[in-house]
């Protein structure tokens, strides 16, 4: 097991993003191969030595057994984690945009706050944020028509607006609260939102949804079916067959909501 600490150095100007896709464990099996590795820091390229001091502690003979700890100021380290497949990344603070993109594999940790597109297109492995995430969280980029498709995403604060749009398979679980449109456009997998949200799985096609809180604005082209007592906390919930609108399909468990005005 190999244990690598990368603690960003102090920049001129902290606000330029740097474009750290290389930041995988896969690219720390070898000790030797971070010296080759580069990042974009703003529009110049530059080696990674320059941008963080790299310890090293142990030895890896594959990426299951590397983890990588990124300490310091990353609030604007961009797609940490893309592609990831094996391994683990815990980040000691913020993290910047799209991290765990199209993710397949492994385990990544966020002891602060996640920027937008958190897991976009995310395909495996286990994501926890264990303060907010932005916009985006757990979807598809723009213009794409799937969002995340497998894996698990867990957000131990709030999330912003748009979360888990196209969720095509996976499990996204928001302990807060989420923001409006969560789980539009939703064709598969499991969304459960703890806290209250707005306009709560638009245009669903499948899946399953729950919302423990307040869903304001409730779309009004949702079915009732029949009220429901869920889990073992016994929670008296009512039950929705899918949106309407475009199929009917999927299945949606609201604690309480509001109709518009």
């Amino acid at each position: 097991m190999v244990r690598v600490i990368l603690d960003v150095k102090p920049r001129k100007n902290p606000f330029l993003p740097v474009e750290a896709e290389c930041l995988v464990p896969k690219n720390f099996v070898d000790e030797r191969e971070p010296r080759d590795l580069s990042v974009w820091v703003g529009n110049k390229e530059r080696r990674l030595e320059e941008v963080v001091t790299l310890t090293r502690e142990g030895t890896a003979t594959s990426p299951e057994d590397v983890e990588l700890v990124l300490r310091g100021d990353t609030s604007r380290f961009k797609r940490v984690g893309e592609y990831m497949e094996a391994g683990r990344i815990t980040i000691e603070g913020d993290i910047g945009m799209h991290c765990g993109n199209l993710m397949k594999g492994g385990m990544i940790v966020i002891h602060g706050n996640a920027d937008s597109w958190l897991a976009r297109e995310m395909v495996g492995g286990t994501v926890r944020c264990n303060g907010d995430a932005h916009h985006y969280c757990a979807s598809g980029y723009r213009g794409e028509k799937r969002g995340m498709r497998g894996g698990e995403v867990e957000v131990m604060g709030n999330a912003g607006d748009f979360t888990a749009e196209y969720l095509t398979g996976g499990s996204v679980t928001i302990h807060g609260n989420s923001g409006d449109l969560t789980g539009v456009e939703m064709a598969g997998g499991t969304l459960i939102v703890h806290g209250d949200c707005s306009r709560v799985c638009a245009n669903m096609t499948g899946g399953t949804g729950y919302v423990y809180g307040m869903v304001h604005h409730m779309i009004p082209t949702f079915r009732f079916r029949e009220t429901a007592i869920i889990g073992p906390e016994k929670v008296k919930m009512s039950v929705f067959e899918g949106d309407i609108a475009n199929r009917g399909k999927g299945t949606l468990f609201i604690k309480v909501y509001k109709y518009p005005l």
